[in-house]
């Protein structure tokens, strides 16, 4: 990861997610993509300027989208919030985002952020896109 100029802001920790979640969440749509739609209804994702501002801190020549599910349990019921998770690509068009083990990043590796502020309930209610 390249070093940082003094304003351009540090990573949110609360923005960066473990690549054992990011696989989890990643794996979880992959499995239930097929049928997720017909039960959700998420149409969009809001994006803080600031956490755009966080990966191209980090140098990239493009980023990279993963669609992600979390599943989490709310008074014992499952409930799945859509995860779209953001890393800086390089000129070669590969991920900035390095594992030894396939479990977590690497010290010298990008980071993986959580972009997640789904359609509903971060929507724009008059967008023509959100018919």
């Amino acid at each position: 990861m390249k070093n940082q100029p003094n304003d351009v802001p540090k990573p949110n920790k609360k923005n960066i997610i473990s690549l054992e979640i990011a696989k989890d969440w990643a794996n979880r749509w992959r499995k239930m993509e097929s049928t997720y739609n017909s039960h959700q209804d998420c149409r969009a994702f809001n994006i803080p300027l600031l956490d755009l501002q966080e990966v191209i801190a980090e140098g990239p020549t493009s980023v990279r989208a993963y669609i992600g599910v979390e599943k989490v349990i709310i008074e014992g019921e499952n409930v799945y919030i859509e995860k779209l998770m953001i890393v800086g690509v390089d000129e070669n068009g590969k991920d900035m985002i390095s594992s030894k083990d396939g479990e977590t990043l690497d010290s010298e590796s990008g980071f993986i952020y959580d972009f997640s502020r789904p359609c509903p309930s971060f929507c724009d209610p008059d967008s023509p896109l959100n018919g």
